[in-house]
């Protein structure tokens, strides 16, 4: 039997405490996200908070979180700190050796990295790519292509803000979609796959923002495209198909501070096994080699 995993990576989404006045993820109006919850994931899924700081003093921050979470190396104890931003040099190189979609792909996997990128990607120079996003780093590592709008347009890839709406105010041509489309483009291309990575990190931006309005919208969109892409995978989740939604760090989940909390992140599993997948990850550097032990080379 030839398994799927997808992982989708969602900035800034702690396990925060039982109040909703401060816990958008209680005050949202869903249940998928509902963390913590208060019953039976939906979709029978598997809930479970893990460690997201790593035995390393301070604030756990984007850099070194999302290097963790796509090597399966402890960034952040490798680098002695929580680097916020893009990677540095040091944790560009433990993405060039261990990123998640090097590692399948030179076990002869196909692994893709299924956010579409803007046109200005292509008119940078390497050096500049490579100083991007821990994600973008770890498909680079990977001598991977990228998907462009076009990919968008013909519904192959999925943009980071998931609707397009941010991508038509920038004067881009591209179709408005709703969340529930986008989820089922996500569902559908990842069948082709045996690794498909996605990320979504407005959840970051709003829980910077302090809003809760604008972080119950975020949860809803981000719980609308997860469960569509679910309800599109529903068949393949019964036999072959393990979706994992998991964050860097905590933020959103407190509205009463806009920085990064401590947090534990949640680990979210769908599909059969997913019990078993969620028992052996109780850290963020346990995600990668629990999904690398699913897809032995």
């Amino acid at each position: 039997m030839k398994l799927r995993t997808i992982l989708i990576f969602v900035d800034g989404l702690g396990w925060g405490g039982d109040d909703p006045a401060i816990n958008p993820c209680l005050s949202y109006g869903g249940r998928l996200l509902r963390l913590p919850p208060d019953g039976n994931m939906p979709a029978d899924g598997v809930a479970r908070p893990i460690d997201a700081v790593l035995g390393v003093a301070g604030v756990p921050q984007s850099a070194t979180g999302q290097t963790t979470l796509l090597s399966g190396v402890n960034a952040q104890a490798a680098l002695g700190k929580h680097l916020t931003g893009f990677p540095n040099e040091v944790l560009r190189e433990i993405l060039r050796e261990h990123s998640v979609l090097k590692t399948l792909a030179d076990r002869g996997y196909t692994a893709r990295f299924l956010n579409a990128f803007r046109p200005l990607f292509w008119e940078i120079t390497s050096e500049q790519q490579w100083r991007l996003s821990a994600t973008t780093v770890a498909n680079l590592a990977a001598g991977l292509p990228f998907f462009t709008l076009d990919d968008v347009v013909e519904g192959r890839s999925v943009y980071q803000e998931i609707t397009n709406k941010d991508l038509r105010q920038r004067g881009f041509d591209v179709p408005l979609r709703t969340p529930e489309e986008a989820g089922r483009i996500l569902g559908a291309q990842a069948r082709r796959y045996d690794f498909t990575l996605f990320e979504f990190f407005q959840t970051d931006k709003a829980g910077h923002s302090g809003e809760p309005a604008r972080c119950e919208r975020e949860l809803r969109r981000l719980d609308d495209f997860v469960t569509a892409a679910l309800s599109e995978l529903s068949p393949e989740l019964a036999v072959e198909t393990l979706v994992i939604l998991t964050s860097d760090h905590g933020n959103l989940e407190d509205c009463s501070t806009r920085r990064h909390t401590t947090n534990p992140v949640p680990l979210l599993v769908w599909g059969k096994g997913a019990a078993e997948f969620a028992a052996h990850v109780a850290r963020l550097d346990q995600v990668t080699p629990a999904i690398l032990a699913r897809h032995q080379g």
